[in-house]
């Protein structure tokens, strides 16, 4: 089953050259003639995963005709506010009924929609069949090979099952589930906790603060998700509270760096300018708040983070607020 990996950031390259060794016919799309002129010559992306070797054996095409040629698998893996576009420009080559893999994570702004339901309008004439790939995974620890566990929603039980045994190496072990909401939904909101993880931490606040933080932030995921459709006890599985606390805790999270410079009294215009990486959860954070407001949930966290990241607020100020809200049950 041949599988086209459309995005060549560091996740994306990480799942299609993990997919090549696994001895899986993959092709990588990459979009900038310049990032492929370099892999090719170095056999590396040197711009976002420039300490690992790629597969001799991955195929790199700038051309989405060349590279989608023959492909069953899309796995989608490009920043969430630009998927639909990016499927729209592609739909006149994409087959009928076409199996779509999203790892991208996020919460379309304009919209507001979940990836499912951008990949479903924007392919609406081909009939996809969805699945989302989500979980604690940092790119850099699965492209050496390191354990790591992740989750993967579709709603179609025998379809999980094929991906899953697509996916699944003797370093990456995928899980099924059929709520594929919950999934995506777990895989998006947490970068909005990052984000006030890691302000937390640029403010010198200790491990009971970040502690608080995560047990918060799962809360307010768990709450809208339900609202959304999506089953709360999902988000107690691994694209939940598995990829909350990585990304809460672990250096490798840009969305947790952002929240770290932030709290440390950085800009963000400045901080974003510093990477060609994308830190999701600014965004989503955008998306989420919105979002919230028109379903009439009460998200504290988030309304804080997003005051911070657009209305410039001081993030001791946000902390005061918190932490004197009426007091409630748990």
């Amino acid at each position: 089953m041949k599988i086209a990996v459309v995005g060549a950031g560091a996740w994306g390259t990480t799942l299609a050259d993990m997919l090549a060794r696994k001895g899986v016919p993959t092709t990588l799309w990459v979009r900038e003639p310049e990032l492929l002129a370099e892999m090719k010559e170095h056999g590396r992306n040197t711009w976002f995963l420039p300490e690992h070797p790629l597969s001799p054996d991955l195929a790199l095409h700038a051309n989405p005709a060349r590279a989608f040629a023959g492909a069953k698998v899309f796995l989608l893996v490009v920043p969430s506010q630009f998927l639909r576009s990016t499927l729209m420009s592609f739909r006149d080559i994409l087959p009928k009924k076409p199996i779509v893999v999203c790892a991208s994570k996020g919460i379309e702004n304009v919209t507001l929609a979940p990836m499912s339901q951008v990949v479903a309008e924007a392919l609406e004439p081909l009939g996809p069949r969805y699945a989302v790939l989500s979980g604690p995974s940092f790119a850099h620890e699965v492209a050496q090979g390191l354990p790591t566990t992740v989750s993967l929603g579709c709603a179609d039980k025998k379809l999980g099952k094929e991906l899953q045994a697509l996916f699944s190496t003797d370093s990456f072990r995928v899980y099924t589930n059929e709520d594929f909401l919950g999934v995506e939904l777990g895989g998006a909101l947490k970068n909005v906790m990052a984000i006030a993880a890691g302000i937390s931490d640029g403010l010198g606040f200790g491990h009971d603060a970040r502690a608080a933080l995560i047990t918060r932030g799962l809360a307010e995921m768990s709450r809208l998700g339900k609202v959304m459709g999506a089953k709360a006890k999902t988000f107690m599985g691994l694209s939940g509270m598995g990829d909350l606390v990585l990304t809460c805790t672990g250096d490798l999270s840009r969305n947790r760096q952002v929240g770290m410079k932030l709290g440390q009294g950085r800009k963000l215009k400045d901080i974003l300018a510093e990477t060609k990486t994308v830190a999701e959860g600014v965004r989503t954070t955008e998306s989420v708040h919105f979002l919230a407001r028109n379903l009439g949930v009460e998200l504290p966290l988030t309304e804080q983070v997003y005051r911070i990241l657009y209305e410039d607020k001081d993030p001791s100020q946000a902390v005061r607020d918190l932490m004197s809200r009426e007091l409630k049950g748990e």
